[in-house]
């Protein structure tokens, strides 16, 4: 389908990918990225500006729900680029002069215009996932930013991806040597892998007033249950048995571990059938693992109002 220039009507021919987009602004408004289009300016953005940043051409309409469905995406899609390409909306119905001019026969209808010419475009609500294929054709992705990095970090650990998580602390460690933030994600990938005594070592390093952060601190608990747990040898050993020593050892295992619902349940299981094991040793261990996982913690806010109806 060929777009035509609407000063002259004549068609502007289709042309091999675009190479080389242009350089990313760092600090750019949406006012810069994302344009609504009609008559008085279709020729300033979408041709003339087309002669050196790639235009992505929205063409849609208030009736189509798959465009209402689209537009977010390729809105988020634009600001992820940081200038890479303008995204142009166009109104067809606002707009029917540039619309019939584009030959436009349904909606959503997306087309890549580049130095005046039309390089590809795709019809219908594609999956953010397809989109960013196809637009990967002709503009290369942005790199994450050091703040997307530390979430790829932290979510690759939740995953247990603790390689990915590793690598990916390291870069942002390297970028950013004065960001302890990172050295606490590192410590806790250490942790992760059983490296207990260099993630505490890694802790020792970082300035006083971070050492006593929230994050830090937790650290600090789950490396103490570690060090305090009963091996899993000697939870094996307690297969047969059920008496209190036995479930609070299993609880502490199970904290060590990394799987903090089982093990508060079976802290809070021991508080109602045995509350003086030692010397309350279940509230206090219940307590620890509330200042590890954080006060925000959604298990914290759940079990402390659990241990409050118990004691209360």
């Amino acid at each position: 389908m060929a777009i035509v220039d609407p000063r002259t009507g004549a068609p502007l021919s289709s042309a091999p990918a675009a190479q080389g987009a242009p350089d990313r602004q760092p600090n750019v408004d949406d006012a810069q990225l994302i344009v609504d289009i009609d008559m008085q300016n279709f020729q300033q953005v979408v041709l003339e500006g087309s002669m050196h940043t790639p235009v992505l051409l929205d063409c849609w309409a208030s009736w189509c729900e798959p465009c209402k469905n689209l537009m977010p995406i390729l809105e988020k899609l634009a600001r992820e680029y940081r200038g890479a390409f303008i995204l142009a909306k166009l109104d067809i119905e606002a707009n029917p002069q540039i619309a019939a001019q584009l030959g436009i026969r349904s909606v959503p209808d997306v087309k890549l215009i580049h130095q005046g010419q039309l390089y590809d475009q795709f019809q219908g609500a594609l999956p953010e996932s397809k989109i960013r294929e196809w637009l990967s054709q002709y503009i290369e992705a942005p790199a994450p930013a050091e703040d997307a990095l530390d979430e790829l970090a932290a979510q690759a650990l939740a995953e247990g991806d603790t390689a990915t998580a590793k690598a990916l602390y390291h870069q942002l460690i390297e970028a950013e040597p004065e960001q302890f933030e990172h050295r606490i994600g590192y410590a806790e990938v250490l942790a992760a892998e059983g490296e207990t005594v260099q993630a505490a070592e890694l802790l020792d390093t970082l300035p006083v007033e971070l050492r006593d952060s929230a994050r830090a601190k937790g650290l600090q608990a789950r490396l103490g249950f570690a060090a305090e747990a009963p091996s899993q040898e000697e939870i094996a050993q307690l297969a047969e048995r059920d008496d209190s020593e036995a479930r609070f050892k299993r609880a502490f295992r199970a904290i060590a571990d990394g799987r903090y619902e089982e093990g508060l349940e079976g802290l809070l299981a021991l508080m109602k059938s045995d509350r003086q094991y030692g010397e309350d040793a279940a509230r206090k261990t219940l307590l620890r693992v509330f200042e590890a996982l954080g006060g925000d913690h959604p298990l914290t806010v759940g079990y402390r109002r659990k241990l409050f109806a118990l004691l209360y």
